[in-house]
């Protein structure tokens, strides 16, 4: 039962309690008694007067056995009279034999003396009955229990003996001046402790979740577990067990609810301090890691700092998601000091810094125009990320394919090995340019091996724009007739599906485009037609273009 339970809020006058205690006559005697009737409820006893005196049955009956029979001579103790029969108990007498062993046992410095007992009985306005080991009985009035009557019963408690009456065979016992006496050791206690403000060695009496309870030569106080290590909040059982001696310092005392608060970490030299003019950003350190995290792990000093190894300083690969696939606990690693601020107690490191960059590497291997083969990492709406190495490159959409509007996403999925070819190389911003297509045949090209500048080709219409017309070519070959290059066709008259005839003006075979035009096949049809007309002068020009248009 803890001080919590105390209550203080009884008015008591302990005198007329006291006195109301020993109300009963003085003088009680013990006589000699003759057993003369036993009943289902009440023995009679001759006790030499004009009528027999009355004890209850449980008097004489132990574990449900009674104890006497009829004739049998008792010891009762003589408390006046009930009405016309002599008040007696047996119990009584037991008891005062009790209460004599109590008092030689403890002479005359009967009075301060602690006892341990268990609440027997309780009386609602009076207060409670214990009972020690021996059965010797003891009365604490309530306003000296500090208690509270519900849940009392059945309770073993301390209490300090406050007055005996020999007369009545009774001892009146006080938990409140047992407390009130431990209160004021205790508070003398700290105050010598506080005043000395050095550490001292305590005993470690209990380890919870939240700290430990460590025993002050009889003051317990309490080490949070903030308090336990520079590290921040630990788990103590991770660092003491219960009976080792430790040093603290005492940080606050709350005299009113006896609260003792202990700092382990303040009776150490402070590691921040220490580490403050020994290790700046850059430097190289050797750690151990200590813990993990989601995002990253915790490395530790060796001297109770520990410093956060994030998960983007682990590797500069970037598709590492958790620190246990390149890290075990225990392990020790060599990482470079990125950040250190001793007011926050915050240290940073990165093991990446201390490796090669992947860039590097790869400009030492690679250069535009070589070709490389890797696997998606990443399919995006604008292309893929395909890992060569320990790097990634950009295969966009336009580069992926020959076939206009193609996405990867439709040609590939994640782990497909891609080979592709170098295109640009941004040092700056350490990006890479990918491309199929620079490795394969462009439609365009396969055209120009059959088709060469000025042939008539044709095809049906397969789109229509504001900016021309698109026709349909040979090795799913678009051409291009741009409006200027129409000729005497008009946009409004021409249907999907027609077939049209053009001359080839233009071949890309990077770009993968073919410009066609009927303007230019007029002209060219013109031009033979004068040729004609200037190699057969029989025939007129009249007659050749008719011949044409026919």
């Amino acid at each position: 039962m803890g001080i919590d339970d105390i209550d203080l809020g009884e008015d008591f006058d302990f005198e007329q309690m006291l006195n109301e205690s020993f109300e009963q006559a003085e003088n009680n005697s013990v006589v000699d008694g003759v057993i003369v009737e036993i009943s289902a409820e009440r023995v009679l006893v001759d006790v030499g007067q004009k009528i027999e005196g009355v004890l209850n049955i449980s008097e004489i009956t132990i574990n449900g056995e009674i104890k006497y029979k009829v004739g049998d001579t008792i010891s009762v103790m003589l408390m006046g009279n009930r009405g016309e029969r002599p008040n007696i108990s047996h119990k009584k007498v037991l008891q005062k034999a009790k209460f004599d062993n109590f008092v030689a046992k403890h002479g005359e410095n009967i009075e301060d003396v602690t006892i341990e007992a268990k609440i027997v009985a309780v009386k609602p306005r009076g207060g409670f009955t214990l009972e020690d080991e021996d059965g010797c009985e003891y009365f604490m009035p309530l306003a000296q229990s500090f208690m509270k009557i519900q849940g009392a019963l059945g309770k073993t408690v301390k209490a300090k003996v406050l007055k005996v009456n020999q007369n009545q065979n009774s001892i009146i016992v006080s938990r409140k001046k047992l407390i009130e006496e431990s209160k004021a050791v205790k508070d003398t206690k700290v105050a010598e402790i506080l005043e000395n403000k050095e550490p001292i060695n305590g005993v470690i009496k209990k380890i919870t979740s939240y700290g430990m309870f460590v025993d002050l030569g009889g003051i317990d106080g309490l080490v949070n577990y903030n308090e336990i290590s520079y590290k921040g909040p630990v788990n103590p059982a991770n660092y003491f067990n219960e009976g080792d001696t430790v040093s603290v310092v005492v940080l606050s005392y709350d005299k009113a609810k006896q609260h003792l608060s202990l700092s382990i970490k303040a009776a150490l030299s402070n590691p921040w301090e220490d580490i403050k003019d020994q290790l700046e950003v850059g430097d190289t350190i050797t750690v151990t890691v200590s813990n993990f995290e989601s995002y990253g792990a915790f490395v530790d000093l060796g001297n109770d700092i520990e410093g956060l190894l994030h998960i983007s300083e682990l590797s500069w690969n970037k598709n590492l998601k958790n620190p246990k696939e390149l890290l075990n606990i225990g392990d020790e690693i060599n990482v470079e000091v990125i950040e250190l601020n001793v007011d926050q107690k915050r240290l940073r490191v990165s093991l990446k810094n201390l490796q090669e960059k992947p860039f590097n590497k790869f400009l030492n291997q690679y250069k535009v125009g070589d070709t490389v083969k890797g696997k998606v990492a990443t399919l995006t709406d604008f292309g893929a990320f395909i890992s060569i190495g320990e790097v990634d490159g950009l295969l966009h959409n336009e580069e992926a394919s020959w076939e206009a509007n193609a996405k990867c996403k439709a040609i590939y999925k994640k782990g497909d090995e891609v080979e592709a070819k170098i295109i640009k190389i941004d040092r700056e911003k350490e990006n890479i340019s990918l491309s199929v297509k620079e490795i394969s045949e462009s439609p365009a090209k396969k055209f120009q091996d059959a088709f060469k500048l000025g042939d008539i080709v044709k095809g049906a219409v397969k789109d229509i724009k504001d900016f021309g017309i698109f026709i349909k070519l040979e090795n799913n070959l678009d051409g291009l007739i741009r409006t200027e290059d129409f000729g005497p066709l008009k946009l409004e008259d021409v249907k999907l599906g027609d077939e049209l005839k053009a001359v080839v003006i233009n071949i890309d075979t990077k770009r993968n485009r073919v410009r066609l035009s009927i303007k230019r096949l007029e002209q060219q049809q013109e031009r033979e037609i004068l040729k004609s007309v200037n190699d057969d002068s029989s025939m007129t020009l009249g007659d050749l273009i008719k011949d044409q248009i026919k």
